[in-house]
């Protein structure tokens, strides 16, 4: 289903957070943004109700839940080893303890999103090449910093370090098949970053992680529907309507 569509489309049974709560006897919370969401529930049966009415509403416009991005998984600060893990937003979200010991929700960047961002900017880096250097360079500079800005989220500095270690890796791999002559040590290629001042991995976000800590069950459903991200990464959409 098309992103621009979605919205519009899912209007009439859009559930907000008020309808999916009445009549539960745990906590439940629904998140959402763009075309996915995640909906937390503390008592499993509730879950698996939610998952039963939603799946006979949209059976009524001829829609179906994606099996292999819909699961139930155990998610609780007292799960321990029962927790499962999800991804979301290119994000995955899992229960680790802090520096303290208290079990905390921790983010990094997806193993397929970090795998899928390192095989682009290998192809972006193989076509454009034989750009002129300044020009290549502030391009890298901007992607690199898109790159931060998304996903430098509190926690996640291992996996940032780890794309701008392959990033460079890929650097110095493609700026030596230039020309049929090896153009650059690595010596010469950190120079040349220190030269055009590459962005270095930077954590933007500010604040707590506020998703899903008081869920007991998340139910995550993949990009048929759409949920809000509560938190300071995102912006707070609006609740939804009429769903139950």
């Amino acid at each position: 289903m098309s992103i621009v569509l979605t919205d519009p489309f899912l209007t009439p049974f859009d559930p907000s957070e008020e309808t999916v709560r009445k009549g539960n006897r745990g906590q439940s919370r629904l998140f959402r943004f763009a075309d996915d969401f995640v909906a937390c529930f503390e008592y499993r049966h509730e879950a698996a109700a939610f998952e039963r009415r939603l799946r006979e509403r949209l059976a009524q416009y001829g829609l179906e839940v994606a099996p292999d991005k819909t699961k139930m998984i155990r998610f609780g600060r007292n799960g321990g080893p029962y927790n499962g893990r999800f991804d979301f937003l290119g994000f995955e979200y899992r229960w680790e303890p802090d520096r303290k010991g208290r079990p905390t929700v921790k983010r990094r960047t997806a193993r397929k999103k970090l795998q899928g961002a390192v095989q682009r900017m290998g192809e972006w880096l193989r076509t454009h090449r034989h750009r002129k250097l300044p020009e290549l360079m502030r391009s890298l500079a901007a992607k690199l910093r898109g790159h931060w800005n998304y996903y430098g989220v509190i926690g996640n500095s291992q996996s940032l370090s780890q794309y701008e270690y392959q990033v460079r890796g890929l650097l110095h791999k493609w700026l030596n098949r230039r020309s049929q002559k090896r153009s650059y040590t690595w010596r010469a290629l950190f120079r040349l970053i220190e030269r055009f001042a590459l962005p270095r991995p930077k954590i933007v976000e500010t604040g707590g992680n506020r998703i899903v800590e008081s869920c007991q069950l998340v139910w995550k459903l993949g990009p048929l529907l759409a949920m809000d991200l509560l938190g300071p990464h995102y912006r707070k959409a609006r609740a939804w309507s009429e769903l139950l």
